[in-house]
């Protein structure tokens, strides 16, 4: 028996095309794959159309060693994955009495009764196994044949995640015959380089085959991957391990983690080493950053009962609960809410041009109301553009030593806050205007401050992207 050495996907359903559901499945199947050392050569989406599956399979089947099919397996018309692999093959369909069974005796134990169209999910040709699913009602197949002289194999999948991860690793997976191939991985996280000045810098180390490395711009950074495939692991690490020295001597100080490193939960981490509380003010994140440091924080139960102002439990039974690492948070983009936390008014009248102080000055003051160790706030679209005259270092009574920091994205020329014009591109509406976001982290020890200038990428992006920019300099400040 040949191992797999080759693998394409296909994503079955209308609903995929539409942009109503999102295809997460084909990245864990073919994330699952490189890692047992199947090269995924191919993926794509496909309708519920019996001709067109028809086509991609065939396609596939001509190309790859195995395809696995995901969607296409529920009881109604428009689940079509079973019948267009019975076409292709040129295989009758018959119900499975077994499975005919099981189907009726999982509905009835539910006290339902089973419409007939769900005897399409017993439906098996003569050379496919049935793969059990006992979280859903729609059993997989692995179907194994020859093509032009090969063999080749076929899974299908369903498309609930819940059902497919576990039908995958548990059914599908331990039946094929995998490479004996491994795939060693090492991810570099930077900050603060672009994806285009990572690939210069890196030069011609992306030209390699394997290892390979490539790169990734994400959320939090652009990532730099270095993979090797070898016969073991270990192989496969010593192969690597000449390139990941010679990637991270290139990166240098741009890296802030590898691999799972997580920047919300080293930002909680180096707080919990500390033993230090944060305070959050977002006025362009609008919850967001609080969001990622919440989530990360999981040795606290954010839901637990809050302990009274005595300090004692209510109850003897009742365990006093630990403090998570944010203190509090707010958001904030109107000037009452700002006064209250504790910012001048003074400051507060110099807006838009005194953006940067009025931040500072949030910072240290939200950082002051909740009784935190440091302090972070962020002021973006409610605060017009500003002139370019706050590059000098400020000192404001109560707020500390200001060190100004350069932004990371700068107007290229022209008017502050506008992109210059593309050529040939038509102007719509304001899709050149800079959105200016300003971040300042208030410690014992004095404010520091950060502007950053964001293109017109939409809310959500701008928001991401400020809150990652925002642990980062969260990160900078408890190292």
């Amino acid at each position: 028996m040949n191992s797999v050495r080759s693998a394409e996907v296909i994503a079955v359903g209308t609903e995929l095309l539409l942009g109503e559901v999102v295809d997460t499945n084909s990245a864990r199947v073919a994330a699952d794959l490189a890692e047992v050392g199947v090269d995924v050569y191919w993926s794509q989406r496909v309708g519920d159309n019996q001709a067109r599956i028809m086509a991609a399979l065939d396609a596939a089947l001509e190309r790859s060693d195995l395809v696995v099919l995901t969607g296409g397996l529920g009881p109604t018309d428009d689940d079509l994955t079973r019948e267009a692999i019975a076409a292709v093959l040129g295989e009758p369909q018959t119900v499975d009495p077994e499975i005919e069974a099981w189907l009726r005796r999982r509905f009835a134990a539910n006290d339902r009764h089973m419409p007939e169209s769900n005897l399409r999910q017993a439906h098996v040709i003569p050379s496919s196994e049935v793969l059990p699913n006992p979280v859903g009602t729609a059993p997989g197949w692995l179907v194994r044949l020859t093509r032009g002289g090969k063999e080749r194999y076929i899974v299908t999948l369903p498309g609930p995640p819940r059902e497919l991860e576990r039908m995958w690793h548990q059914e599908a997976l331990p039946r094929l015959p995998l490479p004996g191939s491994k795939l060693f991985v090492r991810t570099f996280k930077t900050i603060g380089i672009g994806e285009s000045l990572v690939a210069e810098t890196l030069g011609e180390l992306t030209d390699q085959a394997n290892p390979s490395v490539a790169t990734y711009a994400k959320a939090d950074g652009v990532h730099v991957r270095v993979a090797a495939k070898a016969d073991d692991l270990d192989r496969a690490a010593a192969l690597a391990q000449p390139t990941v020295e010679t990637v991270a001597a290139k990166l240098g100080d741009s890296v802030w983690g590898t691999d799972a490193d997580d920047l919300p939960r080293i930002v909680v981490s180096a707080l919990r080493e500390r033993g230090q509380r944060l305070a959050v003010a977002e006025g362009s994140t609008g919850g967001v950053l609080t969001g990622y440091l919440v989530g990360a924080d999981d040795s606290v139960d954010q839901l637990g009962r809050l302990t009274p102002l005595s300090g004692r439990p209510t109850a003897p039974d009742q365990a006093v609960r630990r403090f998570g690492a944010v203190s509090g948070s707010v958001i904030t983009c109107d000037l009452e809410t700002m006064r209250a936390l504790g910012v001048p008014l003074g400051l507060l009248q110099k807006l838009p041009y005194g953006a940067v102080e009025v931040v500072a000055a949030l910072a240290a003051a939200v950082r002051a109301f909740f009784k935190a160790d440091l302090g972070v706030a962020n002021l973006g679209p409610c605060v017009p553009v500003l002139a370019a005259s706050n590059d000098a270092s400020i000192a404001e009574p109560g707020v500390g030593k200001l060190t100004r920091m350069q932004a990371s994205v700068a107007p290229q020329s022209g008017r502050p806050g506008v992109l210059p014009a593309v050529p040939g591109a038509k102007p719509v509406g304001d899709d050149r205007t800079i959105t200016r976001v300003v971040i300042a982290i208030a410690t014992a020890s004095g404010t520091s401050v950060k502007t950053l200038d964001l293109p017109p990428l939409g809310g959500p992006w701008q928001r991401e992207r400020s809150a990652f920019t925002s642990l980062h300099l969260l990160r900078s400040a408890l190292r």
